[in-house]
Parts: structure tokens; sequence; C-alpha cells
């Protein structure tokens, strides 16, 4: 079944009932539920469905008061509580023509936690992930993770369910959320639920609505598609597949690897082949510029013990497309456009393990840009062993070329049809049926997918923000976000630090907030482990500016003005009231240019609240860049510890400026 026709189908099962006896019952949504968290001393929305004209009532058990509402013609009712201070667990009883008892329901604060693949990264990936599952026991942090779905148009419900927090609730939630919350709920001292809805490797476009997209020239032409889909979503699907399996024909006749030597099975000699070490990005690996088709090929050694046992294999993020085998048996593939940042994980089936020698291929197609392993850890792993209990496929590879991307056709141009990157798409199918929830704010974790757009992104990510603080009608409430960290990115010309630069552009948007992380990347890995200290920056913003706890620095230094004092450059910063502070010894990855545009390596210093910049050579400085490269890792913080943010004093045009 196509992306496109799950959508479809998908949509169709998040709508309403029909009219008929099934619609006799009230309904709520899967939010509505037991375990829940209600936000604090506020108008909180409830709402489902029952039969036209249904009356529905509700009472809360913190309160005398019921409230009722009648259901409308499509079967839609929806009504609000006042909620009460912190506290619980109670009882909310729903009443129409059957009777829903909801129970442990907790009031404290509710947060929504999204974005991309860094803040889907699970608590059991995180760095020492051991002992903080063991330690996951919260009792008054509660959960709820948004499968991942798409909608050709809004849905009116998702899948997912609240659970209180415990090691296994908590393992596959998301790590900076769960951090994140932890982090509020012990200095709060209450309750606090978290809504995680994110989808690794998507864009912030997919998140929006359509109806702020439409203001947006740029998303014209996609949403158009989009609206083609919606008028024949079955017609749409046929015809992607078929195009899609024409180029996958072709590559198979183009690609020798595919042909009759069979890369793939575990008997064929490679060792003729050349060897890359893995995790990494094949441009930094001696295929500087390549597009096309990578085989990949490694021999592994297995016990006696796991012989005959279903294995887990883990293999990261791969750019942009993969097919994987095992001992010369396909086992998995992500064989659509947009999901370059998606971890693979295959199971194995046990047949197929066997001791000692046995054999992963995967063939891997790069369409342009970056491609290859994006930085994850590597390994295989008995199915549901335990931690620790694993084989390490990091290390060295056999790999051929199969064949250029110049060989073939071009990918067709909407080859999945409707999916996850597809504007609003997201939107419709995670973030429509959260509202009208009451929450106190939101995470976000993103960018990475926008990084080529940069210059789009100053408009795109505040139209989201937005977009969403419309469409929930509690005003402007808190948005605090993550600015993507350093990372080596094959090929980049200067488009994550403008990436950077566009979320810093963000904080002009009221009530926002950015955590910083220049400090705690991993160039070769994509998606840092500590995800702790992300989400203390980002609780710092919350409990600094929603909370207000007087005194408490949430951000590092931001660069606000510039002058030039005898060839010197003198830079001020706010947030810098607690000092500057060069971590590790003189300060780095500062730059200078003249009138000439050409930047040089710079010396910088730090004189009171001010940094000054000079190079001899540089006579008219007339601007300073600071870690304007992909994964540079600068060390400029404050005297609380924070570290600055990556900037430029200059507006001159940046290389995604269209």
């Amino acid at each position: 079944m196509s992306i496109a026709t799950r959508s479809l189908l998908l949509t169709l099962l998040a709508l309403p009932p029909a009219a008929g006896a099934a619609r006799a019952d009230v309904r709520l949504p899967a939010l509505l539920a037991d375990h829940m968290v209600l936000q604090r001393e506020t108008e909180a929305a409830l709402w489902g469905w029952a039969e036209p004209g249904e009356t529905v009532s509700v009472r809360p058990s913190w309160s005398e008061v019921t409230a009722t509402a009648v259901a409308g013609a499509d079967g839609r009712w929806r009504l609000s509580v006042a909620t009460p201070a912190a506290g619980g667990p109670h009882a909310i009883t729903v009443t129409g023509a059957n009777e829903t008892v909801l129970s442990d329901v907790l009031i404290g604060e509710v947060w929504i936690c999204s974005g991309q693949s860094n803040m889907e990264w699970p608590l059991s990936a995180a760095k020492d992930a051991q002992a903080e599952l063991a330690a996951a026991t919260h009792p008054r942090l509660r959960l709820f993770d948004v499968r991942n779905a798409i909608a050709l148009e809004p849905r009116a419900d998702c899948e997912g369910a609240w659970s209180a927090c415990t090691p296994e609730s908590a393992a596959g939630f998301s790590a900076v959320g769960y951090f994140f919350g932890r982090e509020l709920s012990a200095e709060l001292d209450l309750p606090v639920g978290l809504i995680g809805t994110s989808w690794g490797g998507t864009v912030a476009e997919a998140w929006t609505s359509e109806g702020t997209l439409n203001r947006m020239p740029d998303f014209a032409a996609a949403l158009a598609a989009v609206a083609r889909e919606r008028e024949d979503p079955a017609g749409a699907a046929a015809r992607q597949r078929e195009a899609l399996r024409d180029w996958w024909d072709e590559l198979a006749r183009k690609d020798r690897g595919s042909g009759e030597e069979d890369w793939s099975k575990p008997s064929y000699d490679d060792a003729s082949w050349s060897l890359m070490e893995l995790p990494r990005l094949w441009e930094a690996a001696g295929l500087e510029g390549f597009d096309g088709v990578v085989w990949f090929r490694r021999a592994l050694d297995l016990p006696a013990g796991w012989a005959g046992r279903e294995l887990e294999l883990e293999l990261g993020p791969i750019d942009d497309m993969d097919t994987t085998w095992f001992n010369g048996e396909r086992v998995g593939g992500h064989e659509q456009a947009g999901l370059w940042q998606t971890p693979r994980r295959y199971t194995v089936p046990a047949a197929l393990v066997r001791e000692g020698r046995n054999v992963v291929a995967v063939r891997v197609v790069d369409t342009g840009g970056a491609g290859g392993f994006d930085g994850q850890a590597l390994c295989a792993r008995p199915a549901g062993g335990a931690q620790g209990q694993e084989v390490s496929l990091a290390g060295r590879w056999s790999f051929r070329v199969g064949a250029k991307m110049g060989d073939l056709r071009p990918l067709p141009a909407n080859q999945a049809g409707f999916h996850q990157n597809s504007p609003t798409a997201l939107y419709n199918g995670m973030i429509a049926p959260l509202v009208p929830f009451a929450i106190r704010g939101a995470i976000w974790y993103q960018g990475e997918s926008n990084r080529t757009r940069a210059h789009q992104y100053r408009t795109l990510f505040p139209a989201m923000i937005a977009d969403w603080r419309a469409h929930w009608g509690r005003g402007d409430f808190p948005f605090y976000f993550v600015q993507i960290a350093p990372f080596g990115y094959g090929g980049d010309r200067g488009e994550a630090a403008e990436l950077r630069e566009a979320q810093m552009m963000a904080l002009a948007v009221p009530n926002t907030g950015m955590a910083v992380t220049m400090d705690i990347g991993e160039t070769g890995d994509i998606h840092p482990r500590d995800k702790q200290a992300v989400a203390h920056r980002l609780a710092l913003w919350a409990l600094a500016r929603t909370y207000g706890r007087a005194g408490l620095e949430c951000s590092g230094p931001v660069f606000r003005s510039m002058r030039v004092v005898d060839r010197e450059v003198r830079l001020a910063f706010d947030h810098a009231a607690s000092g500057l502070v060069a971590r590790g010894g003189e300060l780095t990855h500062f730059t200078l240019a003249g009138a000439d545009k050409r930047f040089v390596p710079a010396r910088a210093r730090i004189e009171g609240d001010a940094v000054v910049v000079w190079n001899e050579r540089v006579l008219a400085p007339l601007s300073v860049r600071y870690a304007w490269g992909a994964a540079d890792q600068p060390n400029l913080f404050n005297g609380a510890g924070l570290p600055a943010p990556s900037f430029r004093t200059d507006d001159w045009p940046g290389i995604t400026r269209r």
C-alpha cells in the first residue's frame, strides 16, 4: 500500500463515526483518557462525538458544577471546564447515551514536545541510558506519544495513550521531552504532562497548516500537488507507484550490484573492494561530490547462542535511500525520498541467523548532496536482548560504486506521492488532533532538514509558530526551541550557520527562547546523545520566563552591536551580566573581513563585558563572524556557563538567499 493510500485511510479512520447505531455512544479523542494531565487553573477544553443533537454532560470530581454541550450535526461536541490548582488524582465523568469515567487525572503543566529526529530520539538511546532508565519512575510525570501519521486534511483524532512515567513507558519517549518534563516537575513540585509529536528527518512546512502556507508563494506548487492528491488520492498513488517502479527497475538494470553479480549474496567475493570506516558520510571518505549507488558489505561473527534467534539490526540514518540484506535475504529498506534522517532499524528473521560468519549488505542510493551512513552507532543484537548485549558494526566496511546518478533518469519529482515531508502533512496528522487541548507551551527541536533553505526558514519558522498559536487560541504561549548543533555536513558552504542565524532571528517573535548547543554537539553524529544538557537549557527558559524564577539566566551571550576602534572591532552582548568567559583558553572561531568580504582567522580577547577582535592584516574591518563553520565548536560563554550562538555582524547576502 502506498504512503498516499495509507494517508487517505488514516484520514478516513480518524473522522467521527457515520450516523447510525455506532454513533449512539459518546466517544472521546485519544488525548482525553485515563492518566492524563490537564493544564492547571485554566478553562480546559473537552470534546468528542455523540449522536447529533445528543446532550453530553461532564462532571469533574473537583467541582460541583456539571458542564453540558449538545452534539452538532456532525456529531461533534465541545465544552470547557475550569481546572483547579495542581494536584490529583481526580476523575471526570462524561455522560450521554453511555457513561465514561476518566480516572487518575492529574492537574499540572502540559507541554508539547515536537520536531524532527533529535526531538524524537528516545531515552533508551540517550547518554547514560541504562542509568537514566533505571531511575525513570516518576508517577507525577505523564507521557503521551502521538503515533506517526500523515493526512491530506486535518485529522479529528490521533493514536496514542497516556501513561505514568516508568522505565518501560519512558524508554521509547523523547529523551529531550523526558528530561525537560522531569526537571520542571522537580523544580515546580507539581505534575507535568508531555505530549510527544515528532518525526525524524522532517521539514517545518510539513508541521504548518495550509492556511498559513497559502500566504507563502514558495509553497504554491507543492500545495497544488497536495490538492491534486486530495482530489484523486488513489489515482495519484497509482501513478506514483508506476513511476517509482519504473525508476527502480532501471536502477536494477544499470547498477552492477543489482544484476547477475548480485552483491547481496554472502558468497560474493568482495576482497578487491575498497574499505571505509563507518558510520560516516562518504564525502568525508574519498567520494566527495559523488551521487549514485554505493554498496556496502560487512561480515560479522555471531556467537553460538545467537543462532536461530531473531535479531535487531541498527544502522542509523542513511542518506538518502537504502535496501538491506542479511545473508542474501532482504530484511528492510527505505526506498522513498525524504527519509535521510530516519534511523534504520530492521528485524532479521531467526531462520537467517547462523553461528559464526554472517554478512550484511546495504545498497545506498544518494540522489544529491551528502550520502552514506549519517553518524549513528551501528550494531546487531538479539531481539528483546538485554542492553549491552550487542555486536558493534562500526568500523571497516567494504564498499564499491554500483552506478552513477548521471547514468539514471532523474528520480520522479514526487516519487513518494503524499509523504511526511509534504507541506501540511504532519500538521494535519499530528498537530490538528491535539487542538484545542489546553497546554502551557511547546518545545521544538528541528531545523536540520531545512538547512539548505535557511533564508526561507527566516519566514517559515516564525509563521509556523504563529500558526500553532492561532489554532490553539491560547495567545502567545511559550515556544522554546533548540538551535541546531555543530555537525560536519558534507559539502556545507555556510548553510548550517545560516540556519542557526535564522533560528536566532526567530527570537524576535514574542515569548520565544532558544537553547544553544554549540558545545554539546558531536561533529560526526547528527544525533548528539547528550539530551540532558539540551533539555536543561530548554528548562532554564521555561523556569525563568514562564514560571518567573528571578535571577535565573537562561541564555548565553547574544551579539548586540559592534564598533571599530583603531582597527579593532569591539562586540557588545546581551545576557553578559554574569561576565564573559573563554572556556579552555584563548577565544576561538572568530573571523574578520574588510571591504573585500574575504574572511580570515582573527584573534579575540575579552575586555570586561565586550569581546575585541582583530587581525593585523585587516586594516579596515567591516564584519566579524563567529563559529560560522558547520561543525565549529567555539568557546565563548557567559558566567552562567551558557554558550554564545554563532553570529555575524554583517547582512551580506548568504548562500541560501534566492
